[in-house]
């Protein structure tokens, strides 16, 4: 056998004394197509699940090795797998805010705490595109007591997408529709990071084909988050279709170095973050 036949076998058989690798998997509609074909390979990978905040804390703790890591919480000890991301270019409908009054006059704004990301985005948003400098405030995403106590109320993920806001009698503001608007760039919420050296070829391999395989089958994906509701599994084949993306190409890299510009000037971060990629 030639060295190369020996090097592709050593890379592409599992090891025996190799634990499946911990995966923090965000629990939202929106991410599924991304770690569902994951859960196809329990050789590989040992999933669990959560919000996107909870995660990215499993990450920065060590209870996993790779995450579905919400954009704000990427700091560059950590590495990017290339070509996979949950991103939209708008509207998303998964990252809205609510309200009864003109957003620009909002003195509050209740943030779900769900994901820093989307709530990194509303802050930079208020400052540079609504010029309003609202009192921001950490509530559970209950929409009624978060409009009793606020002016303007943002839910994240599955809680977001179901507002039917207009028979509450409120306004929607999409937040990537308006990131749209202020830097005509896509927003990346999330994209799957780990440690230096954590994945094998395997591994990397298996993530792509959970992506291309999650991306082909939508409809099947939203029957399987919502199995005992067909309309909501039609509204959600729907909304995977129209509303998001998973993909990771120079647009989406821009925006990420501008959401982190923003976030450095505003003081959420202290410096913008070079992104480091796998392998790199």
């Amino acid at each position: 056998m030639s060295h190369w036949h020996r090097r592709q076998h050593t890379e592409s058989a599992p090891q025996a004394d190799k634990k499946p690798l911990r995966v923090g998997c965000v629990e939202y509609l929106n991410a599924r197509p991304l770690w569902q074909g994951l859960g196809r390979r329990p050789d590989l990978f040992a999933l669990q699940y959560d919000v996107p905040s909870r995660c990215s804390a499993w990450l920065h703790s060590g209870a996993v090795d790779l995450a579905l890591l919400s954009s704000i919480e990427y700091t560059p000890r950590y590495r990017v797998v290339p070509g996979a991301a949950v991103t939209s270019t708008g509207p998303a409908d998964s990252a809205a805010v609510f309200c009864r009054k003109p957003l620009t006059r909002a003195r509050s704004v209740a943030l779900d705490p769900s994901s820093r990301t989307s709530a990194t985005l509303m802050r930079i948003l208020c400052a540079e595109w609504f010029d309003i400098e609202p009192e921001f405030i950490t509530m559970e995403p209950d929409l009624t007591v978060m409009l009793k106590r606020c002016d303007a109320a943002l839910l994240i993920g599955d809680s977001a997408i179901h507002v039917d806001h207009a028979r509450l009698g409120l306004s929607k503001f999409d937040l990537c529709n308006e990131w749209r608007g202020l830097t005509s760039l896509p927003f990346v919420f999330a994209f799957w990071t780990c440690r230096p050296e954590a994945l094998t070829p395997l591994h990397l391999q298996a993530i792509r084909d959970a992506r291309e395989s999650g991306v082909a089958a939508l409809d099947a994906i939203a029957g399987a988050h919502y199995p005992q509701d067909e309309a909501l599994a039609a509204a959600g084949g729907a909304y995977l279709r129209k509303s998001v993306q998973y993909r990771f190409d120079e647009d989406c890299f821009a925006s990420l170095q501008r959401f982190y510009a923003y976030a450095s000037k505003l003081g959420i971060i202290e410096q913008a973050q070079p992104v480091r990629f796998y392998g790199t």
